[in-house]
């Protein structure tokens, strides 16, 4: 079992997560600017992240933050992924709410995300909102008031929507992956006692396990849900710290892709799914069971922030904005994850951050690429993996991005369908920009959004309610049960019995094993 390492910790709180302790008002910028220099390789691409003292890799310090925070982790997959210098840009402020972090991150510094070599924009907000709600609970006697915590979902709601709209507004068109990661619950074990205040309703102190979960749980729900809508990839956090990696309750599931967001499944349903019937596989994430015997600390002493490993990078005295370059600390990827892929907690969200990029090596584009300070640590090269892209064109070499050579039109416009790749800029027969959701090698000009509700089964929905469904759970793979039409306008596969195959992200060994017919190299179920 792995020992957390002790460490003091400023009063400073600021997360991804609905931390234990009090809330502080205090915030501090902490950027940096990284590229993760490749041996042998011309071609430079970007990831952009957004977010606190999460992506930030605040690890109890102001002036220096960890080099390894889940940003750059996925930076490090994507260099042995695509063969190519990766930029990891965190554009990043410890203490911030989500309002804060869209105007001051997102917003004011836009720019980090219209350079043409950016590939992947991701961010995440909403901990210190729920951190902050929290602290007053916590303060509370009489009877309680859950106004500060209602607020604090409506705004992660509100600000969790601005940011996928601005980004997909105003991202380069070269950007391929775009991701929001949701909260995981640190200090899930020190809530587990009674508040100091009585509910209104019973009259008795709740506990305040009972009360914060399914305000977590709410804003996670709806950070994957707009997901699905604006074209994102959601990085379930709360399933990768929270469950073990292995089947502890005898369903013959995997308990961290037992508790893992699925698409079509109503708020209310997953509520009561991860606070009610799989509750009992909830654990904190201090005891990450990686198998039945071994476990590792995702959280920092603070009982806050994740665990990391590796050096850390100066971002000035009271914070401020830090760069460098080196060389990948682990060159090669075998089978989709590093060495300590499940060891600490940055590591994890890194890791999950990377699965959904099985996109192929990017086109280069005309752009500068940052000249590399020597590395200060540099590991021993090991053989590139097998599944190298063929290498591109320096970047000092100017190219064009293609034009895809099979774009049908009508008139000066692409027309709707026929397989036709576009983007948000893209000037699409039915409107500029009116592209369907998903990996973006698959969007294609829609004919018009698909609206869930008006009784007609459009692009990108499974069924519509009232309208016969076109599926059964035979046909999709199970062998009994009763297929629902879910609030979403998917599939709801929730009372399909026996014989069911995996959803995305969850563990695999073959594609039959998913229900996409598609099992990543890393060994979870892809698009």
């Amino acid at each position: 079992m792995k020992t957390r390492t002790r460490s003091f910790v400023f009063a400073l709180a600021a997360s991804i997560v609905i931390a234990s302790g009090s809330a502080s008002a205090n915030t501090v910028t902490q950027n940096t600017s990284w590229t993760i220099d490749r041996s042998g390789t011309g071609t430079t691409y970007r990831v952009v992240a957004y977010g606190d003292s999460i992506y930030a890799g605040y690890y109890g310090s102001i002036s220096r933050v960890a080099r390894r925070a889940a940003p750059w982790i996925e930076g490090e997959y994507l260099s042995a992924h695509w063969n190519a210098d990766i930029e990891v840009i965190r554009r990043t402020k410890s203490g911030a709410v989500a309002s804060d972090i869209y105007q001051n991150k997102i917003v004011a510094e836009d720019s980090h995300m219209q350079s043409a070599n950016t590939r992947v924009v991701t961010f995440e907000m909403c901990g210190n909102d729920g951190l902050q709600a929290r602290s007053d609970f916590a303060g509370q006697s009489g009877t309680c008031n859950y106004a500060p915590l209602d607020n604090a979902l409506a705004n992660c709601t509100t600000y969790q929507e601005l940011a996928m709209q601005y980004i997909n507004a105003n991202a380069h068109a070269n950007t391929e992956l775009k991701i929001v990661a949701n909260l995981y619950y640190p200090g899930y074990d020190a809530d587990n006692g009674l508040a100091n205040c009585n509910d209104p309703t019973t009259g008795q102190p709740p506990s305040r396990q009972d009360i914060m979960m399914p305000y977590l749980v709410r804003m996670n729900w709806r950070a994957c849900n707009f997901a699905n809508t604006y074209g994102f990839e959601c990085a379930d956090s709360f399933a990768e710290y929270m469950g073990a990696d292995y089947d502890t309750n005898g369903d013959s599931l995997i308990d961290s892709d037992a508790l893992r967001y699925v698409q079509g499944e109503s708020e209310a349903d997953y509520v009561t799914r991860l606070t009610q019937t799989l509750r009992s596989t909830v654990r904190d994430a201090s005891f990450h069971f990686v198998n039945n015997t071994t476990s590792f600390d995702y959280i920092q002493s603070d009982d806050t922030h994740p665990t990391y490993s590796g050096n850390t990078i100066y971002v000035g005295l009271f914070g401020g904005t830090g760069s460098g370059s080196g060389a990948p600390d682990y060159p090669s990827i075998t089978g989709g994850k590093n060495p300590i892929w499940d060891e600490y907690g940055h590591e994890r969200m890194g890791w999950s951050l990377w699965t959904y990029s099985d996109v192929t090596a990017p086109t280069p584009t005309s752009t500068s690429t940052p000249t590399s300070a020597p590395s200060t640590n540099t590991p021993t090269q090991t053989p590139l993996p097998t599944f190298t892209p063929t290498p591109a064109p320096p970047t000092n070499t100017p190219t064009q991005t293609p034009t895809p050579t099979f774009t049908p039109t009508t008139g000066s416009c692409t027309a709707d369908g026929a397989g036709a790749p576009c983007t948000a800029s893209t000037n699409c027969c039915s409107g500029v920009g009116n592209c369907t959701g998903g990996k973006p090698a698959n969007r294609v000009c829609a004919g018009a959004p698909a609206a869930c509700g008006n009784g007609v089964v459009e692009s990108g929905e499974d069924c519509e309610a009232g309208v016969p469904l076109a599926d059964t759970c035979l046909t999709l793979g199970f062998t009994g049960g009763s297929l629902a039409c879910g609030g979403s306008c998917q599939y709801d596969t929730s009372s399909c019995t026996g014989g069911g195959c995996s959803q995305q992200n969850a563990s695999c060994n073959v594609d039959s094993d998913c229900c996409s017919l598609n099992c990543k190299p890393n060994g979870r179920c892809g698009k």
